[in-house]
């Protein structure tokens, strides 16, 4: 989203270097590529959801180092050059995907969002080593029950409406290339009952609802990743 460009946050690349194995000796990484949903605006660093992720896979003996590629406001093609600027290259254990929010914001075509969003997917797919089992995409978490989007009286049922149109591209997009989908979009909106899955901001998510994210996916990470 455009207005979330005002607190745009580094991205992460300091681990972001080539790595030819699977695994090192200190462990997995895991390539989160997205926007403010995946750096987590307004929340502390420990409560962005590849943050709680690592954590937790950390109690259960797997070592995982995220590396965030993602910045507060980004469209896919923003993304894309983002990547790009970041120099992200080489192969990572694990990649997640989470991008869109902001292209439906702007009001830019859905097709372009659907064509923007094949390649993104194709790239992540490419740095997990070309195996589409170590991809996850994310669906979009629907701030139109936000308090953000009540104050701007913003049109929710049309956000709603529209968020789920983008989900179902994404989801299309990932079980045609035997990717994981994970859902979160129906649990996002209980935040228009639930304040406490609102950061303090009154439009992202909080560190509790991004517990709820890692709740969703957790089985499917670790089962991955225990594998190997």
């Amino acid at each position: 989203m455009r207005f979330l460009t005002i607190l745009s946050l580094l991205i992460f690349t300091a681990c972001a270097t080539q790595k030819s194995e699977p695994m090192t000796e200190n462990g997995f990484i895991h390539l989160a590529l997205g926007d403010s949903y995946t750096i987590g605006e307004a929340v502390n660093v420990d409560k962005r959801w590849p943050v709680q992720l690592a954590k937790r896979l950390r109690k259960d003996s797997i070592q995982v180092d995220p590396v965030i590629v993602a910045t507060t406001g980004w469209t896919t093609d923003e993304l894309k050059s983002g990547i790009i600027k970041a120099d992200v290259e080489g192969t990572y254990d694990f990649v997640s995907l989470l991008i869109g929010v902001n292209n439906q914001y702007r009001g830019y075509p859905i097709d372009q969002y659907e064509r923007e969003f094949k390649e993104l997917l194709d790239q992540a797919i490419q740095f997990a080593g070309g195996n589409p089992y170590n991809v996850m995409v994310i669906s979009i978490p629907d701030y139109g029950v936000t308090p953000f989007a009540s104050k701007k009286l913003l049109d929710a049922e049309k956000i709603a409406r529209e968020l789920d149109n983008y989900n179902a591209i994404a989801e299309k997009n990932a079980k045609l290339r035997d990717v994981k989908f994970i859902d979160i979009t129906p649990g996002s909106r209980k935040a228009k009952d639930d304040p406490s899955l609102i950061a303090s901001d009154g439009l992202h998510p909080s560190g509790k609802m991004y517990k709820m994210w890692v709740d969703q996916m957790y089985e499917h990470v670790f089962n991955n990743l225990s594998s190997r």
